[in-house]
């Protein structure tokens, strides 16, 4: 069970290691590669390839022009997260190259880089349940933090 990010360029490594903390919170091993769809095409399909016969879940990490995450899902049946950073650019029009996929093609958008991990490890917790303790703890914390901010505001 690993998580493969898999990001544009090497300008994507913060966004990539903030969702890697997540996943190191919730247990889930993850590994960081770089391999531009519109640059370097069979070298992302070397990477699928890498992982064809191993539980994972791919996180693309491509801004401005996201072809990364619609080449990697359209290559591979297994889940893919796209995860591209935020641009104020064109007014955060980027995001379209994530939302707009051909038919066929269909890698699930989240746009900030907890909730992609998180995501990532409730896939896993569909048939691991540590991963799904591990998730009901996450999210309790979240709940305990919420109540302890409001007696604090009282």
């Amino acid at each position: 069970m690993k998580v493969v990010i898999i990001m544009g360029s090497k300008s994507d490594m913060d966004w990539s290691t903030k969702i890697s903390d997540t996943l190191d919170e919730l247990g889930i091993e993850s590994v960081m590669r770089i391999a531009s769809a519109h640059k370097v095409p069979l070298k992302a399909m070397d990477i699928i390839k890498e992982y064809k016969d191993k539980e994972v879940v791919y996180i693309t990490v491509a801004g401005r022009s996201n072809a990364l995450s619609g080449f990697v899902d359209a290559q591979t049946e297994k889940p893919v997260i796209a995860c591209p950073p935020y641009s104020s650019k064109f007014a955060g029009g980027d995001i379209f190259s994530s939302l707009r996929m051909p038919s066929g093609v269909c890698p699930m958008v989240i746009m900030g880089t907890e909730q992609a991990g998180l995501a990532a490890a409730k896939i896993f917790g569909l048939s691991h349940e540590k991963v799904r303790e591990r998730i009901k703890k996450y999210q309790k914390g979240n709940r305990e933090q919420i109540d302890k901010d409001d007696k604090e505001v009282r």
